[in-house]
């Protein structure tokens, strides 16, 4: 479904990812001034959905720059980890990890969370491609509507 709203663009893609639903939500905003990592990272999460209008102590983006944080060291983390290290309760700290881990940004293996492919870029290259799969099957399946109900393409 693709919606336009005060010039942001929402884009909810669901498909199947290893028997579960992936969610990817893209907002077109505008891109930070260069030279701030934090701001490339909040913008990040806003464009990727990863923060909504009710997060107002922008806890999402705290979490997604402790985990990065903990990515340049190591290659996992928990959520206990990241729990202690911003002093809040593990149940928010899983909240909102849970939304990085469904839109394919993170993985979980166990009680440990990985970033996809072990990069930023690489993490977004592979939602790509997911949500390029995802309008490959949509397209596939309108064809077949459209040739089903008679609908031909405007020219």
């Amino acid at each position: 479904m693709i919606s336009l709203f005060y010039r942001k663009i929402y884009i909810w893609a669901l498909f199947s990812f290893y028997d579960m639903v992936q969610q990817i939500i893209l907002r077109n905003l505008q891109r930070p001034k260069k030279g701030n990592v934090y701001e490339d990272i909040e913008w990040l999460g806003n464009s990727l959905g990863f923060v909504n209008g009710r997060d107002t102590e922008k806890m999402a983006n705290q979490i997604l720059l402790s985990v990065l944080d903990e990515f340049a060291k190591v290659e996992s983390v928990s959520s206990e980890q990241i729990a202690r290290e911003l002093n809040v309760a593990l149940q928010r700290v899983n909240y909102h990890i849970r939304s990085l881990i469904d839109s394919g940004f993170l993985y979980r293996d166990r009680k440990l969370i990985f970033l996809r492919q072990g990069s930023v870029k690489s993490a977004v290259e592979e939602m790509r491609r997911d949500a390029n799969r995802t309008f490959d099957n949509l397209s596939m399946i309108a064809e077949e509507i459209d040739q089903t109900l008679g609908l031909k393409n405007r020219p």
